[in-house]
C-alpha cells in the first residue's frame, strides 16, 4: 500500500510541476498548450518511474530522511533527465522540443518531488504506526525485532518481545544479541498489556503453539481487533526473506506447490526462449572485443567450463568467459570465490561488475538448462558442506536457477557457508512468490547494478 501512495504521489508531483511550467512559461494553461504536451510529458513520467522503481526509491526499508536517500533520489532525478533531454531531442517523434520548458520542469520537479518524499518519509517514520508484540525470544524473533526497529517507515512500533522462558534459566540453541529489546517474561505479563488493548498485531513464534495458556489466551482476545501473524509470515512479509529457523517441511508442502505455477512457468519459459535469442544474437557483437581483452591480457583460454548444480539437483556445465588467472584452483582445489580475491585479472574485475562474463550463459538459457531469474547456480564441490550445514538448502533446486536472483540483487557477494544460508532465505522468498511482475522487477534492479559497478 505505501509503494501505491507513494507512486501516486509522484505522479501528482509530475503533472502539477508541469501545470507551473506552463504557467511560468506562457502566464496561462489554454487547451492547445496543454494538448501538446500531455502526451509526451506522460510518456517521460512513465520513464521516470521506471527509474525510480529500479534506483529503489519505492523500496520502503530506503525511505528515510537521511543523506543516502537524498543522493538516491538526485542520482535517479539526473538520470531521468538526460533521458528526458534524449527522448526530446534525439529521438523527436513529437513535434514539441521544449528547451526552456524541460529546464523549468526539472527546477520545479525537483523542488516539488524533495518536498513530497521529505514529507512522506516523515509521515512513514513518525506517524500511523501500529503497536507490535512479538512472543516468543529466539534467533529469528530478535532478529525481526531490531528489522522493524531499524525501520519505523514500515508502519509498525515495537512494543514487547515476550519470552516464553524462566528469565533464570534462558538457554537458547543459538542465544541472539537481545540487549536494548524491549522484553517481557511471562503470558501474566502478556495478558494484562492485551487487557489494557494497547496492542493492534502480535506476531507468533513455533513455540508459542505449543504452550496452551498462550493458545487459549489469544483466542480470548479475538474480539480486541488484533491482528495475529505467524512468524514466518511475518517475517517474510516485511524483509523479503523465508526465516529459517520458523519453518518445516510442513511450510514446503503448504507454500511450494509447482501445480500453482503452471501457467507462469509458460510464459517464463517463452520468454526465456525469445530474450535469450534476441539477446544470445546482440551479444555477439560484443563478443570480439571481449576476447581480444582477455587474450592480450592474461594468457590461458578465453571461455571457462565449470560443473554446477541445477534444476532438481542435476548438474550441467556452465561456460562464462574467464576472469581469472588461468589454472587459479591448481594449488588450493575449489575455493569460493570473493568480492576482492586476488585470483581475478583487471579485465576479468570489468567483465565482472559490469556482468558481461555470463554472457555465454544466455545459450544455456536457450538450452533450457538455466532461467534470466532464479536462484544461483553452486558448484557441486561446495553443494555437499552446504547440504549438511545449512537446513533445506536442497528445496531451492525446485526451479532452474537464474542468470540473476532475488538472492543477487538484495545480498552481497556469498563466500561462506554464512553467506550461503543467508541467501537461501532470499531464494526461497523468490520461490514461493515467484511471478512475472517480480522476475521483471529483478531484470530491471538487475541492469541498475551492473551499470552502477561499471562506473566504480
Amino acid at each position: 500500500m505505501k509503494k501505491f501512495i507513494l507512486f501516486f504521489s509522484d505522479l501528482a508531483v509530475f503533472y502539477l510541476s508541469l501545470v507551473l511550467t506552463l504557467v511560468i512559461r506562457y502566464g496561462e494553461v489554454t487547451d492547445y498548450i496543454w494538448n501538446l504536451h500531455f502526451l509526451p510529458f506522460t510518456i517521460l513520467f512513465l520513464v521516470w518511474l521506471i527509474v525510480y522503481y529500479i534506483t529503489d526509491l519505492y523500496e520502503v526499508t530506503n525511505l528515510k530522511n537521511n543523506t543516502f536517500f537524498y543522493e538516491s533520489l538526485l542520482r535517479a532525478t539526473i538520470i531521468a533527465s538526460a533521458i528526458a533531454v534524449i527522448f526530446f531531442y534525439l529521438i523527436p517523434i513529437f513535434s514539441i522540443t521544449p528547451k526552456t520548458n524541460l529546464v523549468i520542469f526539472i527546477i520545479v520537479y525537483t523542488v516539488l518531488e524533495g518536498l513530497n518524499r521529505a514529507f512522506s518519509n516523515s509521515v512513514l517514520s513518525t506517524r500511523f504506526r501500529r503497536p507490535l508484540i512479538i512472543i516468543g525470544l529466539n534467533s529469528q524473533s530478535v532478529e525481526l525485532a531490531r528489522f522493524i526497529k531499524a525501520h519505523p517507515q514500515l508502519g509498525y512500533e515495537l512494543q514487547y518481545v515476550v519470552s516464553l522462558h524462566d528469565p533464570s534459566i534462558i538457554n537458547l540453541p543459538e542465544k541472539p544479541d537481545h540487549e536494548g529489546l524491549p522484553i517481557i517474561h511471562g503470558i501474566h505479563n502478556l495478558e494484562q498489556i492485551i487487557d489494557r488493548g494497547a496492542v493492534a498485531g502480535i506476531v507468533i513464534s513455533p513455540e508459542a503453539y505449543q504452550i496452551n495458556d498462550i493458545t487459549n489466551l489469544l483466542y480470548r482476545s479475538l474480539d480486541r481487533n488484533i491482528v495475529f501473524y505467524n512468524l514466518s509470515f511475518f517475517y517474510e512479509r516485511v524483509t523479503g526473506r523465508v526465516p529459517l529457523g520458523a519453518i518445516n517441511q510442513i511450510w514446503f508442502l503448504e507454500n511450494l506447490s509447482e501445480r500453482k505455477k503452471k501457467t507462469y512457468e509458460f510464459f517464463k519459459r517463452s520468454g526465456d526462449i525469445v530474450l535469450a535469442l534476441v539477446g544470445g544474437l546482440i551479444s555477439l557483437v560484443f563478443y570480439p572485443f571481449i576476447i581480444m581483452a582477455i587474450k592480450y591480457t592474461s594468457p590461458g583460454p578465453v571461455f571457462y567450463n565449470q560443473k554446477r548444480v541445477g534444476y532438481l539437483g542435476r548438474q550441467f556445465t556452465m561456460t562464462k568467459f574467464r576472469t581469472m588467472k588461468h589454472g587459479a584452483e591448481k594449488k588450493t582445489g575449489p575455493v569460493w570465490a570473493s568480492a576482492d580475491d586476488p585470483r581475478v585479472t583487471m579485465v576479468g574485475g570489468f567483465l565482472r561488475r559490469t556482468r558481461l562474463d555470463e554472457l555465454p550463459q544466455l545459450w544455456m538459457i536457450l538450452k533450457g538448462e538455466m532461467s534470466f531469474v532464479g536462484p544461483r547456480a553452486e558448484r557441486p564441490e561446495f553443494q555437499k558442506t552446504l547440504q549438511i550445514n545449512v537446513p533445506f538448502y536442497e528445496e531451492r533446486y525446485l526451479i532452474k536457477p537464474g542468470l540473476t536472483g532475488w538472492a543477487q540483487i538484495n545480498y552481497h557477494y556469498g563466500s561462506s557457508v554464512k553467506d550461503a544460508a543467508e541467501k537461501l532465505q532470499y531464494d526461497l522468498y523468490y520461490i514461493k512468490n515467484r511471478s512475472i511482475i517480480l522476475d521483471i522487477g529483478i531484470i530491471l534492479k538487475t541492469i541498475r547494478i551492473a551499470l552502477q559497478q561499471s562506473g566504480q
